[in-house]
């Protein structure tokens, strides 16, 4: 039988990223060996990280041009050489863009059943882990605080928003758009929506938080974080999770001017994280996301697209903003 693969063909560098970056490979399937398991892809996880890995090194190896692009996933195991996994066992594995992928079993553990099962790469994956964490241990809010949220509407951003809200605090997402702001509004429940498409974006920002961002939760870095810095109350928190504004083809990174006297004066606490620095708490995580969902109180958006071949087109889309939730692609 053949394991399609979508190959990172060519390296984009600092161009934008096109769908002939990518080619598609047909291979066969890769037996396991001793302490490996044989994984069938079932949905592939999109994320503004995939192209920040073609940058260069981050918290995982640069991509190689030639390779089976990365990329996490919910997939099912087809054959087991380890006593903890069995076959129809759902593992959360980064088994890259193919339908086939042995894997180490020592480096996997079986999912919950959970219904449905997109919600293990969205709310219950990385995505709900991401803004759990990110908000909670380092942006600390409290009752009566301001959060402010860069990419709002996105898998991240959409979540946080909610966390903040039953966390007792008045939320504002920034996002492009003004569809995408009434969705914040209307359906998720954010107090306020800024489009940072808009010309007059800053002067929207002040008026949305007149008394200044005692927490910021910035997806994007470049404009949008410069304007919410300057915007900060004395003691705020920036939890800062992604800087997709640079990841593709964006305009070269600039310091936000004024910084260290800013930081000084406001006394302000900024944190960059990665999920897996949490994962000793990931049980608490997924007890209280449980029960938010389960409630009411925590609205899960999926955006799933079909067919393996059409990963690239999907992420292109996701850099582009097309996006309201968590964009997957079910293999």
């Amino acid at each position: 039988m053949p394991n399609r693969q979508i190959v990172l063909d060519r390296l984009p560098n600092a161009d934008r990223l096109a769908a002939d970056h990518f080619a598609l490979n047909v291979a066969e399937i890769p037996t396991p060996g001793a302490g490996e398991v044989l994984l069938k892809t079932r949905y592939i996880s999109l994320d503004a990280a995939n192209r920040a890995w073609m940058q260069g090194a981050t918290y995982r190896s640069a991509l190689n041009a030639g390779q089976v692009m990365a990329g996490g996933g919910l997939s099912e195991v087809v054959q087991s050489n380890v006593e903890h996994l069995k076959p129809g066992d759902l593992v959360f594995a980064d088994a890259g863009w193919q339908e086939y992928a042995v894997l180490p079993g020592r480096g996997l553990q079986a999912l919950p059943d959970l219904k449905p099962e997109t919600h293990l790469l969205s709310v219950y994956g990385i995505a709900g882990l991401t803004a759990y964490f990110g908000l909670l241990k380092c942006g600390e809010p409290r009752p009566g605080e301001t959060v402010v949220v860069s990419a709002a509407a996105g898998s991240v951003g959409s979540i946080v928003g909610q966390i903040a809200k039953i966390k007792g605090c008045r939320v504002v997402g920034i996002a492009g758009g003004e569809a995408k702001g009434r969705w914040l509004t209307d359906e998720l429940g954010f107090d306020a929506a800024v489009d940072y498409k808009a010309p007059d974006f800053k002067r929207q920002l002040r008026a949305a938080v007149p008394d200044g961002i005692d927490v910021f939760f910035d997806n994007t870095g470049g404009d949008v974080f410069e304007a919410c810095l300057f915007a900060m109350r004395n003691h705020g928190r920036i939890a800062c999770c992604g800087a997709v504004s640079q990841y593709d083809g964006g305009p070269p990174p600039h310091g936000p001017r004024g910084v260290p006297g800013l930081i000084v004066t406001k006394r302000l606490n900024l944190r960059g994280f990665v999920v897996m620095d949490y994962a000793a708490e990931n049980d608490q995580a997924l007890a209280d996301l449980q029960s938010w969902v389960a409630d009411g109180r925590l609205k899960v958006k999926e955006d799933v697209i079909d067919g393996l071949e059409n990963l690239p087109s999907a992420l292109i889309g996701l850099l582009a903003g097309e996006n309201l939730g968590k964009r997957m692609v079910r293999v």
